[in-house]
C-alpha cells in the first residue's frame, strides 16, 4: 500500500478530472475540480473499494439518505472507486439498495485521484475508504480513511460538511464536538483558555 500522501488537510488540492456515471441522467459524462471550483461547489469524495462488494453499497445507500442535505449545503457528492464507468452503471442498476443513489459514481481505473488522497491499495488495486470534503477554493478541509471491513456513518459526513459550510461564513469561530446547526459556538480568546465549559454553558 502507498504511503505518500500527496495532498494533506489544510492544503490545496491538485486539479484532477475523472470519467463518471450519472444515475439521475442515466448517463456518462466527466467532472473536473476545475469546474466545481469555477461552479463555487464544495466537493465531497467518497471513495469505496469495488463494485459488486459487500459493506459498499450499504455505505452508498446511506450516503444517498444525506445527498439531498448535502446538496443544500452546496456540495456536489462523487463516489469513487476503481472500476470503469460501465461498471457503475450495471452495479447500480442491479443492487437494489442503491435503487435511490442519485449522486455522481466517478472512475477512477489507474487509481490516479486514489493514489493523490493517499487511499490507493497498490496490492489490491482497490481504493480504502476515504471520505475527503474540498472547500469551493479548493483546499482540504476534512478527511477520513477507513479499512476495507469497516463502513462509515454518512450522518457525521453531513454533519462535518455542515460545520465547515458554517466557519466558511464564520471565520473566527470555532465548532465543539458533535455540533450542529443552531448549537453554541466558541469563539477562541486569551479569556477562554481554560474555560470552555463556562464558555459552552454559560456560567
Amino acid at each position: 500500500m502507498s504511503e505518500e500522501v500527496i495532498v494533506r488537510v489544510g492544503c490545496d488540492v491538485p486539479e484532477f478530472e475523472m470519467e463518471t456515471y450519472d444515475p439521475a441522467e442515466a448517463g456518462f459524462g466527466k467532472v473536473s475540480l476545475a469546474e466545481l471550483k469555477k461552479a463555487k461547489k464544495w466537493t465531497i469524495l467518497v471513495f469505496y473499494p469495488a463494485d459488486f462488494t459487500f459493506v459498499c453499497p450499504t455505505e452508498l445507500a446511506d450516503l444517498a439518505e444525506e445527498h439531498e442535505d448535502l446538496k443544500k449545503l452546496g456540495a456536489e457528492v462523487i463516489a469513487v472507486s476503481t472500476d470503469t464507468k460501465f461498471s457503475h452503471l450495471a452495479w447500480r442498476n442491479s443492487e437494489k439498495l442503491l435503487e435511490n443513489v442519485k449522486y455522481l459514481m466517478a472512475a477512477d481505473p489507474t487509481g490516479k485521484v486514489s493514489k493523490l488522497f493517499g487511499v490507493y491499495d497498490c496490492g489490491s488495486g482497490l481504493a480504502l475508504r476515504g471520505t475527503f470534503i474540498i472547500s469551493p477554493e479548493g483546499k482540504l478541509v476534512s478527511a477520513e480513511v477507513n479499512f476495507y471491513n469497516c463502513g462509515r456513518n454518512m450522518e457525521e459526513l453531513a454533519r462535518k460538511m455542515e460545520a465547515n459550510a458554517y466557519l466558511q461564513k464564520h471565520a473566527d469561530e470555532a465548532c465543539p464536538a458533535k455540533w450542529k446547526n443552531g448549537a453554541k459556538t466558541l469563539k477562541p480568546s486569551a479569556a477562554m483558555v481554560g474555560k470552555v465549559y463556562e464558555a459552552l454553558h454559560g456560567r
